[in-house]
């Protein structure tokens, strides 16, 4: 994240002679410390209301009824989709473990589509579970059986087990050409439902898994289908362990086993496509989390993961700073936020040029920039950072004088020092030769506005 700031505030320097110079020095010195023990009482303050507040969110009184708790507890997912690395790895298996899980708890539960693949354990799961007859369809000389969705929607069960969700329907099978067509429509009858996919399928990815593997995937679904779910869950197997299962025969016939080792289901490709799959969970429950943060108690700060943001400025000098952001996100595999603060009463415009510069970069370097307006610069840094998670903050070091500090100007990164170990945050000041940053102080910009 970068951070500039414009202001109309104006400050005059001048230079000390006479002994109320060196008055005006030590008054200088003890409002600063008055201000800074404002600052931290206030925090503790709201810290303390913050405290009473989660603890409250926390208690569940011991003479409550399960209906209260039941609204603690979030309900299970309307689309819940079990998500893997590749075939094998028991998705099927799982949903069908699901399903009689909710059978036996009452629920009124079919499979709309399920294909054992001759797999016995698969074919002993099905049976107790009402099966949907399936719609024959004559395609070019020979019968195909594909889901009969007109069935489901008139049987209007209460959820559907539904498998491969990246399908392709047979011509003339239905109205629709995929499969995750079929299921919004289901859906959006009020039917729950729950489907399996391999991770190569997603749209975004395919592309990635067929260079990687050389196989081309015709069959993809929308990314945002998968992110529509309620619930996604990853079914894991090891690379060694998938391998295991195809040499017992418990994934592909065996006439075909030699063929699959040898070709897709190879060591490196499974571990590719398992590393694929940890990550778009990892990264679709990390977007989850700080949405929960964000809405019940922002300000505590979760260390699941780091979070770099950098605070720019417009002036020299700044892309370096962003530079060496990008360098430290890279070595702790994080995300970059790049933040330019705007006082609310200044004009973008004036720097205009100098930040779609920064942009451009920012965007070179792959992170997310963000413009912000504001009248603290200090306290809108951190609450930014607070809302989104921010572990690690980095900022320009200020090549101000010792007497131009204590003359009120090149505040900001002290207050940022002080609210950020307040909040928890780290701070990462880099340093910036005069000679970069062209005489101009990093919390002052080319134009003579103050950051």
């Amino acid at each position: 994240m970068l951070y500039g700031i414009q202001s109309t505030k104006s400050t005059i320097i001048r230079e000390p002679s006479e002994s109320s110079d060196f008055a005006n020095i030590a008054m200088a010195f003890e409002t600063s410390e008055v201000e800074e023990r404002a600052i931290i009482s206030e925090k503790v303050e709201e810290r303390a209301i913050i405290s009473e507040k989660v603890e409250e969110r926390a208690i569940i009184s011991e003479t409550s009824e399960v209906s209260d708790i039941s609204e603690v507890v979030e309900a299970a997912g309307r689309f819940r989709i079990y998500l893997g690395a590749c075939a094998g790895v028991g998705k099927t298996y799982a949903m069908l473990n699901e399903g009689h899980r909710r059978f036996g708890r009452g629920a009124d539960v079919v499979i709309g589509f399920v294909e054992h693949h001759g797999r016995e354990l698969t074919r002993e799961l099905i049976e107790g579970l009402e099966v949907i007859e399936r719609r024959g369809v004559e395609h070019r000389g020979s019968t195909f059986e594909e889901m009969n969705l007109d069935a489901i929607l008139a049987r209007h069960p209460r959820v559907a087990l539904i498998d491969e969700l990246a399908h392709t329907n047979v011509p003339g099978s239905g109205r629709n050409e995929k499969r995750w067509q079929d299921i919004m429509e289901i859906l959006d009858a009020g039917i729950d439902v729950i489907t399996t996919v391999n991770i190569q399928h997603l749209e975004s990815i395919a592309d990635a898994v067929e260079q990687m593997t050389g196989i081309k995937v015709r069959e993809r679904v929308p990314d945002w289908v998968i992110r529509k779910a309620d619930q996604i869950e990853l079914v894991d197997a090891s690379p060694e362990s998938l391998r295991r299962r195809m040499l017992h025969g418990n994934i592909y016939p065996k006439e075909k086993v030699p063929q699959a080792l040898t070709h897709f289901f190879r060591v490196d490709n499974l571990t590719a496509l398992r590393e694929l799959a940890l990550r778009f969970l990892a990264d679709e429950t990390e977007e989850t989390l700080l949405e929960y943060l964000k809405k019940q108690h922002s300000e505590v700060l979760w260390e699941t993961t780091e979070r770099i943001m950098v605070a720019v400025t417009n002036s020299l000098g700044t892309d370096i700073l962003l530079r060496r952001a990008a360098r430290i996100a890279l070595r702790v595999k994080a995300e970059l936020d790049v933040v330019h603060v705007v006082a609310g009463d200044a004009t973008i415009q004036d720097e205009r040029k100098t930040m779609d510069n920064l942009r451009e970069l920012c965007s070179d370097l792959g992170g997310r920039w963000h413009e912000i307006r504001g009248h603290d610069i200090a306290r809108d840094l951190i609450g930014f950072a607070q809302e989104h998670q921010i572990t690690q903050i980095v900022l320009a070091s200020s090549t101000l004088s010792w007497w131009q500090k204590v003359m009120g100007r090149g505040s900001v990164i002290r207050k940022v020092l002080l609210y950020a170990s307040i909040a928890g945050i780290d701070v990462h000041v880099i340093a910036l030769s005069r000679s970069l940053a062209g005489g101009n102080d990093i919390d002052r910009g080319t134009d003579g506005s103050a950051r």
